[in-house]
C-alpha cells in the first residue's frame, strides 16, 4: 500500500470516528513498520516520542535509515516539532554516532522550533570538528529565517575569516535575507561578487536576482539575466524560472511575452507535476486565457492520477476570476464526486466569488448544498451573508443569516456580528414592533458579544424604541474589548471585520 492511501485510509478513519483514537496501519501481508505506524498520525502537535518508546518496548528493532526517513518526511510536511522529537529521541537513545550532516539537520529544526538563541547554544556545544561548513551554514540559516542581519553578515564573514569555502548556498542565504528585507536593490551586487569569488551561481542563485530585479520593475536587466542563465551549461531551465518571468512581465502589463514565458514553462512541465499545472493555470488567469486555463485542466486531469483538493481551489479561483461562474459550478460539482476529504475553503471560493459581486442568493445556495450534503458550514460565511443582503436593504434574509450564524449548527470562526448590521438589524425589528423578534434577536447575541444581562435589557429597549440603540450597542462592543485585556483598543471598524 502507498503511503498516499495510508494517509487517506487513516484520514478516513479519523472523520468517520468521534473518538480521538487514530488508525494504525495495518497490512495483510507484512508487519507494519515504524514508519507505517507514525506517518499517518493526526495532529502536527501529536506527541511522537510515546510511540517511538513503546515501539522499542516492544522489542522491535530501530534502523536508523527508518527514522532518517521519517525525519525527511515531517520536514518536507512542515511538521518541524515532530521532526525535532524524533531527531532528539534518536540523539538521547545513542542510537547512531551523528555526522556533520545530522548536526546540521538538528540545529535547523531547533533555529525552526526555538529560535535562533536556541540553535547557537547547540551550536556553541558541538565539538570543533562538528563545526564544518554544513553546520555553520545551517546557524547562517537560522539567523537568516529570523531576518536577523546583523548576526547574518557576522556570521559569514567570520565563515570567510575560518577559511571556510563558501557555497551558492551561503550567497543564496544572504540573497534571500535581502528579498525578504525588501532590500532587492542589493541582491545582484552578491551575484556579482560570486563570480568574482569564482562560486558558480546555481539556478536558485540565478532566481533570486530574477525575482529582485523583477520586484524592481527592472525588466530588462531581468530579461538579460534570463538569456545569461540560458548560456550556462550547468543551469537547468525549468518551468519555475519561465512562470517567475511571466508573472513579472503581467505586472509590468507585457502580456505578448509573458504568454511566451507561459508556453516555454509548459515545454519543460514534467507532465505528472500538477504544482506546475496549477501555477500555470494561475497566470493564465491572469491575463484572463480562459481557453488556456480550460486546456490546461484536462491536461491535469489525464496526467495526474487524482486532484486534491488545493488542485480544485485553484482551478475555482481562477474561474472565478475571470467571473465564469458556470464553469466554476462544473468544477465544484466534480469534486463533490471525488471522493475527497470535505474541506470547507473548496466551495469558499466560489461563496467568496458570489459575494464579491453581490450574488448573495447563488452564495448562499453554495451554503445551502453543504449543509444538505451532511457537512458543517462555518459562521463567518453566513455573517458575511447576513452583511451583504443588509447592504442590498434585504433586511429579511439578512436576520435569517444571521440567526444560522449565530446558532449552534455552525463552526465557530471567533466571527462578531458588525455593529452596523446589528444596528439595522434592530432599527428594522423596531419598525416592526414585534416585541418577540426584538427580544430573542438581542439576547442570541450575548454568546458572541458578552456583557451583562442589563445592558441587553437596555437594547431591547432601544430597539422597541426605534432609537438609542446604538448608544447601548457601542459600550457592549467596547466593554467586550476590555474584558479581553487589550491595552491598546483597536477601532470599532477594525474589530468587526467579517473573514
Amino acid at each position: 500500500m502507498s503511503f498516499a492511501a495510508i494517509v487517506r485510509r487513516t484520514l478516513t478513519a479519523n472523520l468517520s470516528s468521534s473518538v480521538s483514537a487514530r488508525s494504525y496501519y495495518k497490512s495483510r501481508s507484512r508487519k507494519p513498520s515504524l514508519y507505517d505506524i507514525i506517518s499517518p498520525r493526526g495532529g502536527p502537535d501529536e506527541p511522537l516520542r510515546p510511540i517511538l518508546d513503546h515501539w522499542v518496548d516492544q522489542g522491535n528493532k530501530v534502523r536508523f535509515a527508518e527514522l532518517q526517513r521519517l525525519v525527511r518526511d515531517l520536514r518536507r510536511r512542515r511538521r518541524f516539532s515532530q521532526a525535532l522529537e524524533v531527531s532528539e529521541w534518536m540523539i538521547k537513545k545513542d542510537l547512531f554516532t551523528a555526522s556533520a550532516v545530522e548536526h546540521a539537520v538538528q540545529l535547523n529544526l531547533i533555529g525552526k522550533v526555538h529560535g535562533h538563541s536556541a540553535a547557537e547554544i547547540y551550536f556553541e556545544n558541538l565539538p570543533e570538528q562538528e563545526k564544518t561548513y554544513k553546520t555553520h551554514g545551517a546557524l547562517l540559516n537560522c539567523y537568516v529565517r529570523e531576518a536577523k542581519v546583523d548576526k547574518s553578515l557576522a556570521h559569514l564573514q567570520k565563515m570567510q575569516e575560518m577559511g571556510i569555502a563558501l557555497t551558492p548556498l551561503h550567497f543564496n542565504n544572504i540573497m534571500c535575507l535581502y528579498t525578504r528585507i525588501k532590500q532587492h536593490e542589493k541582491v545582484p551586487g552578491l551575484l556579482a561578487e560570486m563570480r568574482a569569488r569564482k562560486v558558480l551561481p546555481d539556478n536558485y542563485s540565478y532566481r533570486i536576482c530574477l525575482n529582485a530585479y523583477g520586484a524592481m520593475s527592472d525588466i530588462n536587466r531581468m530579461e538579460e539575466i534570463l538569456t545569461e542563465m540560458e548560456t550556462q551549461p550547468h543551469i537547468a531551465m525549468d518551468w519555475t524560472t519561465f512562470c517567475a518571468a511571466s508573472n513579472f512581465y503581467i505586472q509590468a502589463g507585457i502580456k505578448g511575452k509573458a504568454s511566451d514565458m507561459l508556453k516555454r514553462a509548459e515545454e519543460r512541465l514534467d507532465k505528472k507535476d500538477e504544482i506546475g499545472y496549477n501555477q500555470l493555470i494561475s497566470l493564465h488567469a491572469k491575463l484572463g486565457n480562459k481557453e488556456e486555463i480550460l486546456r490546461l485542466w484536462e491536461l491535469e486531469k489525464i496526467a495526474c492520477t487524482r486532484y486534491l483538493n488545493k488542485d480544485y481551489m485553484n482551478m475555482l479561483k481562477a474561474l472565478v476570476k475571470l467571473g465564469e461562474f458556470e464553469g466554476a459550478e462544473k468544477v465544484l460539482r466534480d469534486w463533490e464526486l471525488s471522493g475527497n476529504c470535505f474541506d470547507h475553503l473548496v466551495p469558499r471560493v466560489l461563496f467568496r466569488g458570489y459575494c464579491d459581486v453581490g450574488q448573495y442568493e447563488n452564495a448562499e445556495a453554495v451554503l445551502k448544498r453543504i449543509m444538505d450534503e451532511g457537512n458543517v458550514t462555518v459562521d463567518s460565511s453566513w455573517g458575511k451573508l447576513a452583511a451583504g443582503y443588509s447592504s442590498k436593504g434585504d433586511m429579511e434574509s439578512s436576520l435569517r443569516c444571521i440567526k444560522v450564524a449565530l446558532s449552534p449548527h455552525v463552526t465557530r470562526w471567533n466571527w462578531k456580528p458588525g455593529l452596523e448590521v446589528v444596528a439595522k438589524l434592530l432599527h428594522w425589528l423596531g419598525d416592526k414592533g414585534n416585541a418577540a423578534e426584538v427580544n430573542a434577536f438581542v439576547y442570541s447575541l450575548r454568546p458572541v458579544l458578552g456583557g451583562s444581562k442589563e445592558c441587553y435589557g437596555s437594547l431591547v429597549d432601544a430597539g422597541l424604541r426605534g432609537f438609542g440603540y446604538l448608544d447601548v450597542l457601542k459600550p457592549i462592543y467596547e466593554g467586550r474589548m476590555e474584558k479581553q485585556g487589550n491595552t491598546e483598543q483597536p477601532k470599532l471598524s477594525n474589530l468587526f471585520m467579517f473573514r
